[in-house]
C-alpha cells in the first residue's frame, strides 16, 4: 500500500477537522466556507476541493491559519459558526491554536513541496565563540522589594531584588542550554563591571530601573527610543521616527477594567556590541514586564521559536543588526508569546543592512 501523498495528508486532516472535531455540530462545507471567507464567503466547492481525496487543491496559507483559529475553540460553534477573535482566547485556547496552527502549517509546507524541517539558518541564542554571556537586569528600588531582599535578613535572597525576574530566568536557562561550554552570568545593573560589558551582553528590561539600558541605548543610536508619556504612567512607551513623522506605541487596557493590561509592547534588538564589535548586544525590552517577557519568549518558546527564527532569517537575511517592535497579548495576566508570522504582531522593524525602518501595515499600529 502506497503512503499518502503530502497534499492528501493535508486534505484528510482538513476534512477530519470539519467532520470529527465537533461531531455534534454537523458542520457543512457551506458553513465552513462562510467562516473562512469572512466578508467574501467561500463556496462549498472551494472547501470541497481542499478536502478532495483524489486530486486535492492546496488552500492559501492564510486560510490554513483561519482553520487553526476556528477549530481551536468550541466557542466557534456555540451558536452559528463564527470566527472567535484571537485576542479573546483563553490560555488553553491559545495553546490549542498554536499547536494546531503549527501542525497545519507543516502539512501545508509539505503539500507545497517545501521541506518544513530544514535546519534553521539562524539560532539567535547560540554563540559560536568563547563568550562569555552576561545578562543584565534592573535592580528594584528598595521600596519595591520584600524583606528577604535585604542583605541583613537571615533569609536574604539576592534574586528578589531583580527586576523582570521571569524573563531573566527564562532566558538564562535557554542561553545556558544552547551554550553548555560557555560561561553565562546574570547581574543586576549596579553590579555590572567593565569586563561584563565586553563580552556578549543581553540587556533585560526597560530604562526605568536600569541605567545600563539607558546608557547602552544612547550608544546604540537606535531608531526607537523609550520616553515618558502622560498617557502611560506605569512605564516608558516606545517612540519611532519614520520619514520625519513620530509614531508612539502604547499598551492597551481592558475597556471594562481600566487597570487590567490586555496588550503590551516588546522590543527585541540584536546588534554588534558597541563596546566590543566582536561580540553581540541583545536587548529584550518592554513598556512593562509582560512586554519584556514576550520579547524574550519570542525566541525561546519551543512552540514558536523555530518559526520566529525563520521570520528573522527571512526578513533580515545576514544583517548583523535588526530590531523588532512587537505586540504582546496579555491574557488573564499572562504574557503570550508573539508570533512574528501573524499579521499585526510586528509593529515596526528595521535592519542595518536596509537602513529602511518599516512599520507594519496591518492592524492597530500606534497611538499618536
Amino acid at each position: 500500500m502506497q503512503p499518502a501523498s503530502p497534499p492528501l495528508d493535508l486534505a484528510l486532516r482538513l476534512r477530519q477537522l470539519r467532520v470529527e472535531n465537533w461531531p455534534n455540530s454537523k458542520l457543512t462545507q457551506t458553513q465552513l466556507g462562510k467562516v473562512l471567507g469572512g466578508e467574501q464567503p467561500l463556496s462549498a466547492a472551494t472547501v470541497a476541493s481542499w478536502e478532495n481525496k483524489k486530486d486535492p487543491k492546496l488552500p492559501p496559507r492564510e486560510r490554513v491559519l483561519v482553520y487553526a483559529q476556528f477549530f481551536a475553540t468550541p466557542r466557534s460553534v456555540a451558536g452559528d459558526p463564527c470566527l472567535v477573535p484571537l485576542d479573546s482566547f483563553t490560555i488553553e485556547e491559545r495553546t490549542a491554536y498554536e499547536v494546531l496552527r503549527d501542525e497545519l502549517l507543516q502539512l501545508h509546507a509539505s503539500a507545497g513541496g517545501i521541506q518544513p524541517d530544514l535546519p534553521l539558518a539562524r539560532k539567535s541564542w547560540h554563540f559560536s565563540d568563547s563568550g562569555p554571556v552576561t545578562l543584565v537586569c534592573a535592580q528594584l528600588p528598595a521600596d519595591q522589594t520584600g524583606p528577604m531582599a535585604d542583605p541583613a535578613n537571615p533569609n536574604f535572597t539576592q534574586l528578589l531584588s531583580f527586576g523582570d525576574l521571569d524573563a531573566m530566568v527564562e532566558l538564562w536557562g535557554h542561553v545556558r542550554m544552547e551554550n553548555q561550554a560557555m560561561d553565562v552570568y546574570y547581574k543586576s545593573a549596579p553590579r555590572v563591571t567593565a569586563d561584563d560589558l565586553s563580552g556578549h551582553v543581553v540587556i533585560i528590561g526597560g530604562i526605568g530601573w536600569n541605567d545600563v539600558t539607558r546608557r547602552i541605548l544612547s550608544l546604540a543610536r537606535l531608531p526607537v527610543t523609550q520616553e515618558d508619556d502622560p498617557a502611560c504612567t506605569t512605564g516608558e512607551i516606545f517612540v519611532a521616527r519614520v520619514d520625519s513623522a513620530e509614531r508612539r506605541y502604547l499598551p492597551e487596557w481592558s475597556e471594562t477594567d481600566p487597570g487590567k493590561l490586555t496588550e503590551d509592547v516588546g522590543l527585541l534588538v540584536r546588534m554588534p556590541n558597541p563596546l566590543n564589535s566582536n561580540r553581540t548586544l541583545t536587548m529584550c525590552n518592554g513598556i512593562h514586564s509582560r512586554g519584556v517577557l514576550g520579547a524574550v519568549r519570542s525566541l525561546t518558546d519551543k512552540r514558536l521559536r523555530d518559526s520566529n527564527e525563520r521570520y528573522v532569517a527571512r526578513t533580515f537575511a545576514d544583517s548583523e543588526q535588526f530590531g523588532i517592535l512587537m505586540r504582546v497579548q496579555v491574557i488573564e495576566g499572562v504574557a503570550m508569546t508573539p508570533d512574528f508570522n501573524t499579521a499585526g504582531t510586528v509593529l515596526y522593524q528595521w535592519s542595518a543592512a536596509s537602513r529602511n525602518p518599516s512599520p507594519d501595515g496591518t492592524g492597530r499600529q500606534a497611538r499618536r
